[in-house]
């Protein structure tokens, strides 16, 4: 029989120590198959069960607390600790909570966030798919606690609940990056489903709708960008009568990897697709700055920022290798991209589009509160 290496402590035993009422339980007796579980926070004066959210580790789950407190006979009737033991245990615990520096905070015991918006010059969103299996009904819960503004790229759906949340879908999904505007048989299809979506996104008060180029399958630079600016223009007149935004994301076409990188994208390069928005010419055609990719495929940030600055419709975030968490185990100096946003003028959204590797909403919060300059 496993248990915990957090020691239990019993009310009693609180009182010897000057430990307050709140306290980690131990675990129960565990199968192999819930061996890596741990207990989430137990009050030992509560009346009845009751829901906590535990930030610490990100296989702890919200779950109900085991149940009533234990009466006096049974604190009684409970073998002692000695003193030794239990002082270790409460310095394992001490240094569960402060695992992974700054980054591991532990939530107060009302289910407060570890960080919410103070600042709020940045306009802050999130991205959901990275954050899987995560719903969004969760995320969103999770996203208004922090004082974010917008829950992105999810199902129309979805978005009543973002109103009722005070939340927006600051960017509105459309036709996938696996096809686009890079080859003329596929215009018909992406445009059908982008007037679709400007169409729900005007109705719903939505700014922008991302748009992509698709794969280039062995066509020209000069080919691809004459097409792109042709199937483009059909439909950017649409999205200024209706006034949405098209953003233009722009992949990187180098790392391998599902999700962290697009083979053969035809929009890899950041010049490349302003100056298709710069051939369109329309106010409603913009690029999304992502800097995961953007650093990947050019680096040189902030000088392409300023640059490119009225062209820039939309920005995303992630840590440069890996696409994880934004903190000091990559290479991207986040808080200086966010000042250069604000020199620019910029006044849309930064999207968290980064893959946890550690509990979520903690690393979540952390990003947000980097962002929070």
């Amino acid at each position: 029989m496993g248990f915990s290496p957090a020691t239990k402590f019993s009310s009693g035993f609180g009182r010897d120590f000057g430990v307050k009422q709140t306290f980690l339980s131990v675990l129960r007796p565990r199968s192999s198959e819930s061996r890596n579980r741990q207990e989430c926070l137990y009050h030992p004066q509560a009346a009845k069960p009751q829901r906590r959210s535990f930030w610490e580790s990100g296989k702890c789950e919200q779950r109900l607390d085991a149940g009533p407190a234990m009466t006096r006979d049974r604190r009684m009737s409970a073998a002692p600790f000695p003193r030794r033991t239990a002082l270790k245990g409460f310095a394992a615990t001490a240094l569960l909570a402060c695992a992974g520096g700054a980054s591991a905070q532990v939530a107060a015991s009302d289910g407060a966030p570890p960080y919410r918006v103070k600042n709020g010059r940045i306009r802050q969103s999130v991205v959901p798919w990275c954050f899987n299996p995560m719903p969004v009904p969760e995320l969103a819960r999770h996203a208004a606690a922090m004082g974010l503004q917008s829950v992105e790229l999810v199902a129309t759906s979805h978005w009543p609940l973002l109103k009722e949340l005070g939340l927006t879908p600051a960017i509105a999904g459309s036709h996938g990056f696996a096809k686009g505007f890079a080859h003329r048989s596929e215009h018909a299809e992406c445009l059908t489903i982008l007037r679709k979506r400007i169409e729900e996104c005007a109705a719903a008060g939505v700014q922008r709708v991302i748009t992509f180029s698709g794969f280039r399958r062995g066509i020209s630079d000069e080919d691809g960008i004459r097409t792109m600016v042709d199937g483009l223009k059909q439909i950017v007149g649409f999205a200024e009568e209706k006034r949405v935004t098209l953003c233009l994301e722009m992949l990187n076409s180098t790392v391998d990897v599902t999700m962290k990188g697009h083979p053969d994208y035809f929009c890899d390069d950041l010049e490349r697709s302003v100056e298709i928005c710069r051939q369109i010419g329309s106010e409603r055609m913009k690029v999304l700055f992502d800097f995961y990719h953007v650093q990947i495929m050019h680096g040189d940030l902030i000088r392409r920022l300023k640059q490119h600055a009225p062209y820039i419709g939309h920005i995303h975030t992630a840590g440069v290798p890996g696409r994880n968490e934004i903190d000091d185990t990559q290479e991207i100096h986040y808080r200086a991209l966010m000042h250069a946003l604000l020199e620019i003028g910029y006044t849309g959204f930064v999207g968290q589009e980064f893959i946890p590797l550690r509990d979520k909403v903690t690393s979540l919060a952390q990003a947000v509160q980097i962002c929070d300059v």
